[in-house]
């Protein structure tokens, strides 16, 4: 080998070692979250129906590369594509209306490599939450939370994490207000025991009762989760909407897409995801994302 092709060598060995030691590992601690409304697949939408859009939805999903990731208007079909061209999450989603199959979906997926299952399951947005596609006040669909509890692999040793997924009524002021108390009540109690993150379509903005009632102080009991976005960005401004109808420039409405988390938790960012091609949005709700790090 000649002293040229010796030294070239020499010269890229160098500049590879120069790049790795430039990125920074990403903490141990360190989750990335991210919420989604996907759409349900079986809507009229034309030009955004989503046999035209999954793979742009897909995309945008890895792109951020969530460790947890809460979606919300799924049917089975969505879930199950998701499910195979994610194959490194676990999927844990059933149908609204029986418990089953029937029904949009709040389905979750989390890493595999990363969490262990503790356990799962699902409640409803009702007087009777136990019962499946029970609904109750004055909601005009049945309403659902999906949930699981997992170790961090990470760090095996720590309290575990408790990962709920909703999406609240479209309709009933009521019923989104007694959501918000019932689903406090439920993390109120998980976060005795265990790090909490929630993601969730609210159908609901950030000056709303539903939203007070799921993060405000009451009396003298503080909430048991806060809201990633207002901590990183505490001015309210106007483009802060989250649903777009797929159109980018649909940003003036209010944020009813949240993630919160308990006080466990130091959210390092929080944005809403614009990811758009030729004006138009993967699904009809911006993506929102927190990244989080165990305190």
């Amino acid at each position: 080998m000649s002293l040229n092709r010796v030294a070239v060598l020499i010269l890229l060995v160098a500049l590879a070692s120069s790049v790795t030691l430039s990125q920074p590992k990403r903490d141990v601690r360190e989750v990335r979250v991210m919420s989604y409304n996907i759409r349900y697949g079986t809507a009229n939408d034309g030009e955004n129906h989503w046999d035209k859009r999954k793979e742009f939805l897909l995309a945008t999903i890895q792109a951020f590369d969530p460790d947890l990731l809460g979606t919300q208007e799924t049917l089975g079909f969505q879930r199950d594509y998701l499910a195979e061209h994610l194959p490194q999450y676990e999927v844990l989603g059933v149908g609204r209306d029986d418990g089953q199959e029937k029904g949009e979906m709040t389905a979750l997926y989390f890493k595999r490599d990363r969490f262990e299952k503790l356990d799962g399951g699902h409640f409803w947005l009702s007087e009777t939450p136990d019962l499946p596609g029970s609904k109750n006040w004055d909601a005009a669909l049945t309403r659902m939370v999906t949930w699981v509890k997992l170790r961090d692999r990470r760090q095996p040793k720590a309290k575990p994490l408790m990962f709920f997924n909703t999406h609240f009524d479209h309709r009933g002021t009521q019923a989104r207000l007694e959501s918000a108390r019932l689903l406090r009540r439920r993390i109120a109690e998980a976060s005795k025991t265990a790090l909490v993150i929630l993601t969730g379509d609210f159908n609901a903005g950030d000056d709303s009762e539903p939203y007070q009632a799921m993060f405000a102080q009451t009396g003298k009991q503080a909430a048991p989760v806060t809201d990633t976005y207002r901590t990183v960005n505490p001015n309210r401004v106007p483009n802060e909407g989250t649903f777009s109808g797929f159109k980018v420039m649909a940003t003036s409405g209010p944020r009813i897409d949240w993630i919160g988390v308990s006080s466990h938790w130091k959210t390092l960012s929080a944005t809403i995801d614009r990811t758009q091609r030729e004006g138009r949005t993967p699904s009809d709700h911006f993506p929102v994302t927190a990244i989080l790090r165990r305190r």
